[in-house]
């Protein structure tokens, strides 16, 4: 009976074990003929690239892609922002400078069209000549030239704006306005402080300045009544962006920046709680370094040539220093014009505020994320640092160039990221660096001059890249995993974006 069982299952097995091979058979030799239709036609493909690679791009039909053909839009658009439009201020409000934040366009009313470049545009004159001087027709920008000459912010030569390197806290040279601060600041000297951010950047002499000295600095401005000062930038070959401290969080993390510079930049830090002072300190490293020259700074010798009167200097100088008292700043250096703070490098500071009921601005709570930044309501409270990161402040952080390569602390935000991914990672653009410049000869040539990396994970390519005379805008989606925490950690620069 017991052998009957197991024929019968033995049989049992061999049938349900039939139809399933049929079917497998079946199923692999779809497989098989939907892989010859398809992939087949992709490998002819490859081939045809080939031959076209040898027979100067002249590519086979089967590879042309249906072509969309967009009209040029009118002369008057060839400086059009979409999101920091001119013609599109008068619909918002004027608090705070609201108006020149971003407002980008509804979908109905987007441009199809393509961007034209002034008439008479020239190649760029390349880096680091561009430095120093650039093509007028290029960024034609007669107001600028009028009312800044005088101030050795640019001036006009035939074909050509030269930039001398003037400011309006340094007319006669930026070179020697940096050699003070680096006096002031030791840190600027020994690779301590690699990142910087220049709020009212005017031309981005100090930015460019900087350059030179090993540090990378990121030129803010808006579209402003002088014109396009972030343009200027761009065209020298000085990273910038445009920005505005208003209503809104700027698009970088918190705890970012090496250091923070206002030259004259008129932003007014005392007024309303003092939300933009408190920005300032949101993007800035512990024990990073906020620089301020003009008012009231020197307001003793100044105030004659500011229109005001020395007690109103006095005050605006005793409230700045009560407010950044407030948030644990202290005062490191000042010297003539140049004032310098230094942020708290640990958290003992804002222990104390926290236990003190009446302190303001108060501290955040824990509801608000530090490092929200895209359309992210500016709030008028301190936000603390970590307690749980050790190695994020400015003393902590290794100096460059060896922070480049050093798995950043704050990886472990990163979901899966661990010091075994970075290292990967580090490597990994390497190699496709190399691939890209059989691609792009161009590349660390002074061909191309800047790089934007639109969906980066951890500045790999700008790491990749950073012995070549070009610079990375790194951007990390608003959507995406936070991972531009780590690429300034890496002393690189970046912004939030949505595409």
């Amino acid at each position: 009976m017991k052998y009957k069982d197991e024929k019968y299952e033995k049989a049992e097995k061999g049938s349900r074990i039939l139809p399933k091979t049929v079917l497998l058979i079946l199923l692999c030799g779809l497989s098989f003929y939907l892989g010859g239709l398809y992939c087949g036609k992709n490998i002819i493909e490859v081939s045809d690239v080939a031959k076209a690679e040898s027979s100067s791009l002249d590519v086979d039909d089967s590879l042309q892609v249906k072509s969309v053909s967009f009209s040029e839009c009118s002369s008057d658009y060839q400086d059009y922002t979409p999101c920091t439009d001119p013609r599109k201020w008068k619909k918002y409000g004027t608090h705070r400078l609201t108006f020149m934040e971003r407002h980008c366009p509804p979908v109905f009313d987007r441009k199809q069209c393509l961007v034209p470049p002034p008439d008479g545009y020239k190649p760029p004159i390349r880096w680091p000549k561009s430095k120093d001087e650039c093509w007028y027709r290029n960024v034609p920008y007669d107001w600028i030239n009028k009312q800044k000459s005088n101030q050795n912010w640019l001036r006009k030569e035939g074909e050509k704006f030269i930039f001398p390197g003037g400011g309006t806290m340094f007319p006669h040279g930026v070179s020697a306005y940096v050699d003070l601060m680096q006096d002031l600041i030791p840190e600027m000297k020994d690779g301590t402080i690699r990142t910087a951010i220049d709020t009212g950047c005017g031309v981005a002499s100090w930015g460019g300045d900087l350059l030179d000295r090993g540090i990378l600095t990121v030129s803010l401005a808006p579209r402003d009544n002088h014109e396009a000062q972030v343009q200027f930038a761009l065209e020298r070959g000085i990273p910038a962006i445009l920005g505005i401290i208003s209503t809104q969080r700027l698009p970088f993390p918190s705890n970012s920046f090496d250091m923070a510079h206002c030259s004259r930049c008129l932003i007014p830090w005392t007024e309303f709680g003092g939300v933009y002072l408190l920005e300032v300190h949101r993007i800035l490293r512990p024990g990073g370094f906020w620089v301020l020259s003009g008012p009231p700074v020197n307001y003793e010798n100044r105030w004659k040539g500011w229109d005001t009167t020395i007690e109103e200097q006095r005050s605006n100088y005793e409230k700045l220093q009560e407010l950044l008292s407030s948030m644990c700043f202290k005062m490191y250096a000042k010297k003539d014009d140049i004032a310098v703070w230094q942020k708290s490098p640990d958290n003992l500071c804002y222990n104390k505020l926290s236990n003190d009921p009446d302190a303001y601005p108060p501290k955040c709570d824990d509801s608000l994320e530090p490092d929200s930044a895209w359309y992210t309501p500016l709030r008028p409270c301190v936000v603390v640092p970590s307690p749980k990161l050790k190695k994020t402040d400015l003393e902590s952080t290794p100096k460059w160039p060896e922070r480049l390569h050093t798995t950043p602390e704050r990886i472990s935000d990163v979901p899966g990221g661990n010091g075994n991914v970075f290292k990967h990672d580090d490597s990994k653009w390497k190699t496709r660096a190399k691939h890209y410049k059989k691609l792009l000869p161009a590349i660390g040539s002074d061909k191309i001059r800047n790089v934007m990396d639109m969906n980066t994970a951890y500045g790999g390519l700008a790491a990749a890249l950073v012995n070549d005379p070009l610079w990375v805008m790194n951007v990390v989606s608003s959507y995406a995993a936070n991972t531009l925490p780590v690429v300034f950690d890496r002393g690189l620069i970046g912004t939030y974006h949505d595409w």
